[in-house]
């Protein structure tokens, strides 16, 4: 990691310029995040159901405009297969004007989503969902490149190889040159110049031969149309946010500063508008590419992300002729470590297993489990949340206790006519939902203590499981008294109990 910024201080665009040295960082990673970008924008593409051109521009549009409205310096916006996917069915049914219009949707419902705070909910994220979510994105990035490796000519994979080595080895010779330019570079100038047949980015699809122009969907501005776009909008607003926030909280565990979630969020949003009157498909932020920037390229400011987006341009557009030369192997190699660098080895080492307590273990298998096999981040992000919530409901509801503290005799007459019962805990719909069941109503005698000092009534179920321990008493002639609440606990029991029946 860099250490020529302070730490825990985001460096502004102006830092990209503070030095010669940092300003040529910027520059080449810049470059080799626009070479990796290119066969990933017509892949997704082609994913999506139309024209490499619609991603391609969609990368550039996006990762241009990122670059000053993002809230999270370095980090790599553009078109993405979450996004592909999500929007895959409107192309297929609709066309691309109902595309463009559902991309113009979802740029709004991102901005909207952003100023009324959803970027706060980042806090809900345990760490164990963190680890997931980057553990299947080294799995996602890796199998992503498996197709490039099988039913090929047997030369891909020494050139592979080789191109692994350089990545290795030559940061250990110097770091002035990003050691994946140096990669796609090298191997590039040596099959063209001995003429070996491979697959290249040519194969991967049309380079586009002009810049994008401003367009507006040709759809009915009607309600009929409202209610086609508008689920696949707000999918793709939702995939793109939780993508995007993840990534950002990531680079900032990287880079040990702490960017701003809410201007990243209506940042992805105002890109998404721009790229939808571009023409482009939409996107999010890459954790890939971002990876190569930050991890590979030592790339730490936005002239990173702005360059990356011009040089794609540029590439594809003046020189795509040359670019279409560049060999797949080159670029899979560059994933390839890509993918290991990201992956938490730490987290499935035998040793770290076996310290974690199995609840954390659960949480992570769920989240990477889910997003491999759906390839939605948003999706295994989701369910490693929920499994958290449930694993933590579940031991704190564990952690509650019911016990019998005194049997009194207030009448001096020798019959027990008082019992107290106390409870120790949190009580809430997970550990007050069997509440009802721990007391012996038969056999208590005329009065029933329950003391609550040592514990906390948190929602509206454990009211109604005390007001029904109520009732059922009173149904054998007996009364419940609760003592020792304050504060909020007591404020929500009074407020709420004797409320919850169905009339009201």
């Amino acid at each position: 990691m860099s250490t020529e910024f302070p730490t825990g201080v985001l460096p502004s665009f102006r830092a990209a310029f503070s030095s010669p040295a940092r300003l040529r960082t910027e520059v080449l990673a810049g470059l080799v995040v626009a070479l990796a970008l290119i066969p990933e924008a017509i892949s997704f593409s082609i994913l999506a159901g139309v024209d490499p051109r619609v991603g391609l521009f969609a990368s550039f549009t996006v990762a241009v405009t990122i670059a000053f409205t993002g809230g999270r310096p370095a980090m790599i916006s553009a078109a993405t297969g979450a996004i592909a996917l999500v929007v895959a069915p409107v192309v297929l049914e609709h066309g691309l004007d109902h595309l463009i219009a559902t991309v113009l949707l979802a740029g709004v419902l991102q901005v909207l989503l952003s100023v009324f705070g959803v970027a706060r909910l980042m806090r809900f994220i345990p760490r164990s969902v963190m680890v997931g979510f980057v553990n299947a994105l080294a799995i996602l990035i890796f199998s992503a490149q498996i197709p490039h490796l099988v039913g090929v000519p047997w030369l891909v994979y020494p050139l592979v190889a080789v191109g692994l080595l350089v990545l290795v080895f030559f940061p250990r010779l110097t770091t002035v040159i990003p050691a994946p330019l140096i990669a796609i570079v090298a191997l590039t100038i040596v099959v063209v110049w001995v003429g070996w047949s491979v697959p290249n980015v040519h194969d991967q699809g049309e380079l586009p031969g002009s810049l994008p122009t401003l367009l507006l969907p040709d759809v009915p501005l009607t309600l009929e149309t409202l209610q086609i776009i508008a689920p696949y909008a707000l999918a793709m607003a939702l995939v793109g946010l939780m993508e995007s926030l993840m990534t950002a909280k990531l680079v900032d565990d990287i880079t040990e500063t702490h960017s701003d979630k809410t201007r990243e969020g209506w940042g992805q949003g105002v890109a998404n508008l721009v790229t939808g009157f571009f023409g482009g498909m939409g996107g999010c932020a890459m954790i890939g590419q971002t990876m190569i920037n930050v991890k590979a390229s030592g790339a730490r400011t936005r002239l990173s992300t702005l360059l990356a987006g011009v040089f794609l341009l540029v590439l594809v557009v003046v020189l795509g002729d040359v670019v279409g030369l560049i060999p797949m192997a080159a670029l899979v190699a560059v994933m390839i470590m890509v993918s290991v660098g990201t992956m938490d080895w730490h987290s499935i080492h035998p040793r770290t297993l076996r310290l974690m307590p199995l609840s954390e273990t659960l949480v992570m298998v769920v989240t990477v489990a889910a997003t491999v096999w759906t390839h939605n981040l948003a999706i295994g992000v989701i369910l490693g949340v929920v499994t958290a919530m449930i694993m933590f409901a579940r031991r704190v509801a564990h952690m509650t206790t019911i016990e019998k503290v005194a049997e009194l005799d207030t009448d001096h007459d020798g019959a027990v006519d008082t019992r107290t019962y106390r409870v120790t805990g949190e009580l809430f719909w997970a550990s007050s939902n069997d509440l009802v069941y721990r007391f012996d109503y038969s056999g208590d005698p005329e009065h029933v203590v329950l003391d609550l000092t040592d514990a906390d009534i948190w929602d509206a179920s454990t009211v109604a499981t005390l007001d029904a321990v109520q009732q059922k008493y009173a149904a054998k002639g007996k009364t419940l008294t609760v003592i020792g609440l304050d504060g909020a606990s007591k404020e929500r029991l009074d407020k709420l109990s004797g409320r919850l029946g169905a009339g009201d």
